[in-house]
């Protein structure tokens, strides 16, 4: 059931395989190394998944220097020099 690391896939697909894992898990009518290995590769899913949701979080978000700290501020809340 694990799928190959040749290319990368869309967010979209690996949360569906995801929700399709999940799915088969809570049916509970699966043998134990079966369901040991569909729990690793949701875990698997769930991560890369978050990191995709993170790394687009990055892309909205700016640092801003505020005194000596650095503050995420969305874009949307940038005065612009208009």
């Amino acid at each position: 059931m694990v799928k190959p690391k040749d290319k990368p896939q869309s967010f979209e697909s690996l949360f569906r395989e995801l929700e399709t894992t999940v799915a088969k898990l809570e049916a509970g009518d699966l043998a134990l190394d079966e369901s040991l290995a569909l729990f690793q590769r949701g875990m698997e899913l769930a991560q890369q998944c978050g990191a995709m949701i993170d790394a687009a979080e990055l892309r909205i978000k700016e640092l801003v220097p505020r005194g000596e700290e650095l503050v995420a501020e969305d874009f949307s809340e940038e005065e612009s020099d208009e």
